[in-house]
């Protein structure tokens, strides 16, 4: 990935943690340390949540804010909730109840725990139908 956001080094260290190897199996094997590996995956983490901030970005630019879903609600009142929403836009969601849910959990991994949302989270629509989280 030549101008990426990644070094080579960043990127490798990332594949083999992807294997399942550990930091000192990795650091054995590019002849380093483990605390440099660890810091060559810290800052690929790093990275990558910038990348994905300045990306949520770019795709609620263009989108309008729909709504706001409190922390501690039912992943599967979710759905229902954009819907109303998105109703009173005139605009049909391109998601059924079980593709929105999935696009949640995948957009936001970190945003529930079990079946309830662990932080509050922004809505976004598109004109076109595509939702966005934030």
């Amino acid at each position: 990935m030549k101008d990426g956001l990644l070094t080579e080094r960043q990127m490798e260290v990332l594949r083999y943690r992807r294997q399942g190897l550990t930091q000192q199996q990795i650091a054995d094997i590019i002849a380093t340390s483990k605390a440099n590996v660890c810091t060559i995956e810290k800052s690929a983490m790093e990275n990558i949540r910038r990348a994905k901030e300045t990306l949520d970005f770019l795709y609620t630019l263009d989108s309008t804010h729909l709504c706001s879903i409190k922390s501690g609600t039912d992943l599967f009142d979710v759905p229902a909730i954009i819907f109303s929403e998105a109703e009173k836009l005139n605009i049909k969601v391109k998601y059924d109840t079980i593709s929105l849910i999935n696009h949640l959990r995948d957009s936001r991994p970190k945003s529930y725990q079990a079946r309830s949302l662990s932080e509050n989270v922004e809505v976004y629509l598109t004109t076109d139908g595509d939702i966005y989280f934030s």
